[in-house]
């Protein structure tokens, strides 16, 4: 069917919402509706019942969106292309919303979901910002507690510790469906190249081979409640399914940076509860495209209708119990309630209100003594402790509660952790001779498993092994936590030393209960063809307009940062008044991005950007190389010590966009993507006071800024960085990179 064109914006931009694309967006039809009424469809058949058919069309070039004004009557029309809720997006979001909207005119299939569940709202009541040991345990969590199906998504699956954690609580769930007398439907997709993609990319796995060395996923007689299903999806040549994200019992959504493999990253997930979640769960349909057998049977449950019933999601009364009344968690200094943080600004140095400290000044790894924080072995008011209290919590500490990775005695352990009025309360005998035998949560471990009942048993466990030892410093403790699989008894040469208590490192940030706000799905499909043409999709516009409609300031988390459109829309952006904040991993796939057309790797564009900006405007560009929380500066992503792998944008402090796309060539032009587009000045809030306490980016990884050169205080360039220039036969450095990845040794 023919666009008709009968609306077209008073400001005649030729991003404009078609009254076609309204119709989409506003009409009851969804790929996921379309299947619960007839399940025996295929999703790309019911995606093709309703939208029709649409010729890969690449030649639109959305390199200009976001430039200039877009008239109210346009934003009105955005915004009624949305479910927001209770909420009203602002000026801001809607700008963004729209632009990302105009992508899908020549083909809404570039959106990954259906046009109207692009637009919607949720609730967010946790993120992760770690290590993927945290990320994995919480997905684990998820899991044992799915009471009818789960869908998990992710690009690189390698049987590591890291999917021992899923593995285990895929045994776990069917142990539990099985004494409920229930059956539990699962579905896992990755990408694993395979010649059976050049004939069809979506091929189904047998068991032989998911059970094999190299992924390693459970037999079905190992899991005889549940009934999975695996698929391993690539669009050849270059097209990734690069998206990361889960979806439980059609409840609960994640979305993630991280693959399933164990390495050193730093990584990000946030999980959504609300309307969102059926957003998330019509990606999964058109990403899975082929038939499900067995089909999913939360197809006629959709969250928006659960939420309309009255449901509270997460947002119980043990997660407002894991707050004190000054925002802080229990038993800990750091504030975590945005409601509740000093005022300060959000990036950069200044965000601590003190003059940076000299590069290399920590103390040595060897130093010991006590915590300077007051971490879980310490009490919080415990001179009100009554002997009720003191007695229980003795006890408790004896026998470590019982933990055996068994439901009730970790419900058990959570209440005697948070105590009745919510903190932590630990008797005196234990303060006066701390010992690890007195540690109250055990962690949670792909050998040891020790699964919670809610977020609030999760926090308290995770920030107790984030927390120091009797003979530890405080950041010795984080350099344990760091170190976890792949670097075990690792020490730098430039250790960070402890900081004040208030910054101490917090993995999982939860977020106080709040109303829902308005989130969108700004995702790109994956585009196998290798060339550059594919550019105009959700994700990508989103990146751009926020860049362009910036009004004071944009930052910008990533591992690798070079897509051609990108890289002049932050200077554009820094020339006209803008600061942008880049944290970047220095030497993240530099091999990779030295292939041709892949963009260069990230110290050349860092120069290149410094050099082409006025004065004025090199002011504004703040591009720092990721400094982990336990350094005093980088390390070489290749060296496999300490990387970060995070992907995020916030527009204004306000307006965030976080998933699974980095700003590289890849995920601009080829990858599969998934994310969010979010506003809310709170979680904004806690995710800039959750990366400044959890890495010492924003203290030690300023860039000249002059060059775009990292040098210390003596004038040295990090060790093992390519530099600026890599050389003449830089492309040869670039086919290792690529063969690398291929056989999942590289960076994604």
């Amino acid at each position: 069917m023919p666009a008709q064109d009968e609306h077209n914006g008073a400001h005649g931009s030729p991003h404009t919402i078609t009254d076609r694309l309204y119709r989409w967006c506003t009409a009851p039809d969804s790929v996921s509706a379309l299947l619960a009424a007839d399940p025996s469809l295929a999703p790309g058949e019911a995606f093709a019942k309703i939208y029709g058919h649409h010729a890969r069309k690449t030649s639109v070039d959305i390199r200009d969106i976001g430039k200039g004004a877009v008239a109210q009557d346009e934003l009105q029309r955005a915004e009624h292309c949305g479910k927001w809720g209770s909420h009203k997006p602002d000026d801001l979001f809607l700008r963004v919303y729209h632009d990302a909207l105009c992508t899908l005119e020549h083909n809404p299939a570039h959106g990954m979901a259906s046009p109207s569940l692009m637009g919607s709202s949720g609730t967010m009541p946790l993120t992760i910002i770690s290590v993927i040991p945290d990320i994995v345990r919480h997905m684990s969590n998820l899991i044992v507690r799915a009471e009818k199906e789960v869908f998990l998504a992710t690009n690189f699956w390698q049987n590591s510790v890291a999917s021992k954690y899923i593995t285990n609580a895929m045994k776990e769930l069917s142990r539990r469906a099985g004494e409920r007398g229930t059956k539990i439907v699962m579905k896992v997709m990755y990408d694993r190249g395979s010649a059976k993609q050049l004939l069809e990319p979506h091929t189904i796995v047998p068991e032989k081979e998911y059970t094999g060395k190299a992924v390693n996923l459970p037999a079905k007689h190992e899991i005889p409640n549940i009934d999975l299903e695996v698929m391993n999806f690539h669009d050849p040549v270059v097209g990734t399914f690069h998206a990361k994200y889960m979806v439980v019992d059609r409840r609960i959504g994640v979305v993630q940076s991280n693959n399933i493999q164990d390495n050193c990253n730093m990584e990000m997930m946030v999980q959504v509860e609300g309307a969102i979640v059926d957003s998330l769960y019509d990606m999964a349909l058109l990403s899975w495209h082929k038939k499900m057998d067995p089909p999913l049977p939360c197809l006629n449950s959709p969250a928006a209708s659960a939420t309309a019933d009255g449901g509270v999601g997460s947002f119980g009364a043990s997660h407002a119990r894991i707050f004190t009344s000054e925002g802080t968690l229990n038993g800990h200094s750091a504030v975590i309630d945005p409601s509740k943080m000093a005022q300060r600004q959000a990036y950069g140095t200044e965000a601590d209100g003190k003059p940076r400290p000299k590069r290399d000044s920590g103390l040595g790894a060897d130093a010991v003594g006590p915590s300077t924080i007051e971490n879980t072995l310490h009490p919080v008011n415990g001179d009100s402790m009554d002997h009720r209290t003191q007695d229980r919590q003795h006890d408790c500490v004896a026998d470590h509660c019982g933990y055996h990775g068994s439901s009730s005695s970790n419900a058990q352990a959570t209440a005697e952790y948070l105590g009745d009025n919510g903190s932590q309360a630990i008797p005196e005998p234990q303060i006066a001779n701390p010992s690890p035998a007195g540690r109250l949560l055990p962690e949670h471990t792909s050998g040891d498993p020790h699964y919670d009942v809610d977020i609030a048993g999760e926090v308290a466990r995770v920030q107790t092994s984030v927390s120091a030892h009797p003979d530890e410093t405080q950041m010795q403790a984080v350099e344990r936590h760091l170190n976890h699989t792949t670097n075990k008894g690792f020490h730098s040469g430039h250790p960070a030393s402890d900081c004040d208590p208030a910054d101490e490192m917090t993995p999982y940030v939860p977020h106080p209960t709040h109303d829902a706000f308005p989130i969108a799905l700004v995702n790109r499909p994956p585009y196998g063809p290798p060339n550059h043409r594919a550019v105009s999709n959700p994700q990508n516009a989103t990146w751009l307009s926020g860049l362009r409609n910036a009004r004071k300031n944009v930052f910008i988390q990533t591992p690798t940062l070079n897509a051609e459109p990108l890289v002049p829309a932050i200077a554009e952006a820094c020339e006209r008044g803008i600061d942008v904040h880049c944290y970047v991993c220095l030497g993240y796939n530099d091999t990779g991005e030295l292939l041709p057309k892949q963009g260069g790797h990230n110290e050349m564009i860092a120069n290149k950007l410094y050099k082409q900006l006025s004065p004025a405007a090199r002011s504004r560009l703040h591009w720092s190389w990721y400094v982990a929380k336990d350094q005093t500066r980088p390390i070489v992503a290749k060296q496999s010590r300490r990387s970060c792998h995070i992907k995020l944008m916030i527009v204004d402090e306000h307006v965030g966009v976080v998933g699974s796309g980095n700003q590289d060539t890849q995920s601009w032009f080829h990858s599969q993507e998934v994310n969010i587009l979010l506003q809310s000045a709170d979680v904004c809030r806690s995710w800039i006071d959750g990366l400044r306490r959890n890495q010492n980016t924003h203290l030690f990884g300023a860039v000249g800024g002059e060059d775009g050169v990292w040098r210390d205080e003596e004038g040295k360039e990090v060790d093992g960085a390519m530099g600026v220039d890599p050389g003449r036969f830089a492309w040869t450095k670039g086919f290792v990179g690529a063969i690398k990845r291929v056989q999942g040794t590289g960076d994604f």
